[in-house]
């Protein structure tokens, strides 16, 4: 992690942390940070097929992985003494969960609830940060989005991650245990999963603008999103992890500026020297239908009670971002 922390690392020496979903963009970037700590690690991870997990993405480090689902009993043995756990496992494709709305169901809902069991029965000490997604807000009715903002999910995948987050919040409060969840805004940087169409507008931009490809924006290009580089992320939940306030509550995690699409892509290829365009197109229907048209959200919550504030301006996370991609090119095709 480049960015300054608002964490002290020192508690995460030696402290047993679990991370599920830790193959994967986000839950790597979080195995990397708590691997420099010093901590003793267990990967869960199954590797759903598409979602952009990938063993290499830990590779080097001395970390436990366990290839299984969350929802799975033998989960039980593998967070037994464990001092945190980082729930980040889960699916984010929006058109995948229309597609198949049981099993973003499953993947984002009633899995949470088996592990949140589990976690109950064998680690009910633990420290749990559990990330959703401002996605649950759907079409905003005012801007910026904060944490009393309405949720009308326009799609199964916010309906899930609303029911996901619920069920922890549930468990925090009728049980006692220390949870937080963390709604995310629009992530990006290394080690995200670059060959899908599925997994969210930053990736595919930055994976047409680094081959040089055309980016093709849905609409007038005027839509707006803050966007958040994922050492912002992991500062965040480890931040949150370390604050007793934080316990019970949920946050919204975001940056206090934001873009236009156009704007996003044009600095994309501006960046990488690469020759790529950008050109405006008609909605395709199934992608028009879960439009939420501009949204970005407020965070002054977590900065007012956990002093976190993203660092990391959108120009300087995209060179960085790219640069990790040009040092690592099989990115764009291998997962």
């Amino acid at each position: 992690m480049s960015s300054p922390a608002t964490f002290d690392g020192e508690l995460f020496s030696s402290a047993k942390c679990v991370i599920t979903g830790g193959l994967g963009f986000i839950g790597s970037n979080l195995v990397h940070a708590l691997a420099l700590a010093g901590a003793e690690l267990v990967v869960v991870d199954k590797l759903v097929p598409e979602h952009g997990g990938n063993i290499d993405n830990v590779a080097g480090l001395d970390v436990e992985v366990l290839m299984t689902s969350i929802a799975d009993p033998d989960v039980a043995d593998a967070i037994v003494g464990a001092d945190f756990i980082f729930n980040v496992a889960g699916q984010v494709s929006h058109i995948a969960s229309m597609r198949d709305p049981q099993q973003d169901l499953r993947l984002n809902a009633t899995s949470h609830g088996v592990f949140l069991d589990t976690v109950r029965a064998v680690a009910p000490r633990a420290r749990i940060i559990h990330t959703s997604t401002r996605q649950v807000y759907g079409r905003p009715v005012r801007l910026p989005v904060d944490e009393l903002h309405p949720a009308h999910p326009v799609d199964v995948n916010g309906v899930a991650k609303l029911a996901g987050e619920q069920l922890h919040m549930v468990y925090a409060h009728a049980y006692d245990m220390a949870i937080t969840t963390l709604r995310l805004t629009n992530v990006y940087g290394p080690r995200q999963r670059l060959s899908s169409d599925e997994l969210g507008f930053l990736p595919v931009f930055l994976r047409r603008a680094l081959r040089g490809e055309q980016i093709e924006i849905f609409g007038d290009g005027t839509q707006r999103r803050d966007c958040l580089h994922v050492d912002d992320v992991i500062d965040a939940i480890l931040t949150a992890a370390t604050n007793d306030v934080a316990i019970g509550q949920m946050y919204n995690i975001g940056n206090v500026d934001n873009h236009s699409l156009a704007d996003i892509a044009s600095l994309m290829v501006e960046i990488t020297e690469s020759g790529a365009s950008v050109q405006l197109t008609a909605w395709p229907s199934d992608h028009e239908r879960l439009d939420i048209g501009s949204v970005h959200i407020d965070g002054s919550k977590a900065h007012r009670e956990l002093g976190w504030l993203a660092q990391i301006g959108l120009r300087d996370g995209l060179r960085r971002t790219i640069s990790f991609y040009h040092e690592h090119p099989w990115y764009l095709s291998s997962i």
